[in-house]
């Protein structure tokens, strides 16, 4: 519960005190309604009169009790509370005008009554609801004078509850407008915790609070929820060559333009950065692709200012889309999946819209029943990998994509193709055993460091061996940094003595770990990696497969992003 809802609780028990303390005053019409009726005195009393009024006070109790309940009851939600609330208070009005009409009516001396159902339903409820139960009151107290009241030209019983229907007004309409500023001060100062105040969309942590709150909401009702990122491509560059207002104006122009592009009940957030986010309710993957196709489709077709100089010659978006509970479990793994989507989209020449696809998902589909719990818990080691080495995380990733480009150069066959994306994807799943101090170290390695991490070609097979249907894999994720020299390890193996699967996946990764900045060296270019390749090729790298692998990346490198 934040501030605002539980400073908001605080006033509603301080309403129900107040109609407790009405009720109270009830309780005391009716037993002088009681006591006048039968004539009770200290000197006239029975003990039959005397239970009658005892069982008036139980019930009047009784009464309280349950009003005391239904206001202070969290079983509801908010517009249930607020039909309780209305039913409670014209059941109060219903009571005092009860009270007052067996109280002598038009003389009743519990007019007053009214006075606390108006005061607490217009803090309640607002100056509309106050206002509303003000007029209703006053014609009560009113048509009971013409009713019941004497029938004398002046009737000053009419006249004075003339007087007092002005006060009821006037009491809910000023109260209502206190309330009113009140109430707008609090919007206010909401929006100024939950907004983003250049963007003027829900800044990061509204976004966590929002999707943690419809994810639950959505996971009751048996719904799925769809979350999209977007990311401005290449807005480093644009606001390096323009300034960063005119930075602060693309992000406010799209943040306008993402708003105006959802539905009532989306939520629109500044992830970060140039990133935003979107929370989709109620909305299926291929629904929530195409508002994420539209919205990247506006944002390419606005013009800003000097995005004639930016590398596309527009500035644009990229933009990943995941949804629970297909493709996510939690809100983390939606989170976590969305942004693996936007990756792809950032990598496949940008400006693109990307659904989150998992490896595994495919893998589940060609392994026995009985291992997919085992290959869950491998998918949630990778999750782990990822957390601890955030290189990894893009190099699983590129690597996984390069290898679906060259098996189609290579002709791989189904099987192979398949194999070599697995292989691909858990080819550093023995990293888990390594520390991150290691894998993060910005000097280079010494030799025990380095021994130790030599060492995860061997815990990567160990750890997917009890999944049966993945043995086939074994040898890709144990020989992957073979050298075809001989030079490699663990096993030392030499030319057609490595499996050609591995070899491959050698290829592939040695180029993505040369073009990736890591903790302890610079990336090498497109074309500096592209020299090294053939270097190398004969020595390290099978050269047919490394010849095929460089004319993948010279006829994919409009297509890549590095």
């Amino acid at each position: 519960m934040n501030k605002t809802d539980d400073e908001r609780k605080q006033i509603n028990d301080i309403v129900s005190v107040v109609k407790l303390c009405s009720l109270l005053f009830s309780g005391m019409g009716i037993f002088k309604y009681v006591l006048n009726y039968y004539k009770i005195t200290v000197d006239n009393s029975n003990n039959t009169l005397a239970m009658d009024v005892i069982i008036v006070a139980v019930l009047v109790l009784t009464l309280i009790y349950f009003i005391w309940t239904f206001s202070t009851t969290k079983k509801f939600n908010k517009k249930n509370i607020a039909r309780i609330q209305i039913a409670e208070t014209y059941l109060f009005v219903l009571i005092f005008s009860i009270i007052i009409l067996l109280t002598d009516s038009y003389k009743s001396d519990f007019k007053f009554l009214f006075l606390f159902i108006i005061i607490t339903t217009t803090i309640q409820s607002g100056m509309k609801q106050g206002v509303t139960i003000a007029f209703v009151s006053s014609s009560i107290l009113l048509i009971m004078d013409l009713i019941y009241g004497p029938r004398s030209p002046e009737n000053i019983y009419f006249e004075k509850d003339l007087i007092t229907a002005g006060v009821f007004i006037l009491t809910a309409w000023t109260l209502g407008f206190y309330v009113k500023i009140e109430s707008s001060h609090i919007k206010k100062l909401e929006s100024l915790a939950n907004e983003d105040g250049l963007t003027e969309v829900y800044n990061h942590r509204f976004f966590y609070d929002a999707l943690r709150e419809k994810l639950t909401a959505c996971e009751k009702d048996n719904k799925p929820i769809s979350l999209i990122f977007i990311d401005i491509d290449y807005f480093k560059y644009y606001n390096d060559l323009n300034g960063h207002q005119k930075g602060d104006q693309v992000l406010k122009t799209i943040g306008s333009l993402l708003k105006n592009s959802v539905r009532d009940g989306d939520v629109v957030a500044r992830y970060g950065g140039e990133e935003f986010s979107i929370i989709l309710p109620d909305t299926l993957e291929q629904d929530a692709i195409t508002i994420a196709e539209n919205i990247r489709r506006k944002i390419e077709e606005t013009y800003f200012e000097g995005e004639e100089n930016q590398p596309n010659g527009k500035l644009t978006a990229s933009i990943g889309v995941s949804v629970f509970p297909d493709k996510a479990k939690s809100d983390v793994e939606l989170i976590k999946s969305a942004d693996d989507a936007l990756y792809r989209a950032k990598f496949f020449n940008k400006n693109r819209v990307e659904a989150y696809h998992s490896i595994l998902d495919e893998l589940k589909e060609d392994i026995d029943d009985k291992n997919i719990d085992l290959v869950t818990s491998i998918k949630t080691l990778i999750s782990v990998i990822n957390a601890k080495d955030r290189y990894t995380y893009g190099h699983v990733e590129r690597v996984v994509i390069y290898s679906r480009l060259i098996a189609d150069k290579l002709g791989l066959s189904e099987k192979d193709k398949k194999k070599l994306i697995y292989g691909a994807y858990m080819h550093d799943i023995g990293k888990i055993n390594i520390s991150e101090e290691i894998l993060n170290k910005k000097m280079p390695l010494t030799k025990d460091e380095w021994e130790i991490l030599k060492q995860h070609p061997v815990n990567g097979v160990e750890i997917i061996k009890p999944v049966e249907s993945l043995m086939d894999i074994s040898p890709l994720i144990l020989h992957h940094h073979e050298r075809y020299d001989g030079n490699g390890y663990p096993g030392k193996l030499k030319g057609e003595d490595i499996p050609y699967l591995a070899r491959v996946l050698t290829v592939v990764d040695s180029y993505d770990a040369m073009t990736s900045n890591r903790p302890y060296s610079k990336s090498k270019t497109q074309e500096e990696a592209i020299v090294e390749l053939k270097k190398c090729s004969g020595t390290q790298f099978d050269s047919s497969i490394a010849d095929a692998f460089v004319e993948v990346i010279e006829e994919n490198k409009n297509n890549i992003n590095y």
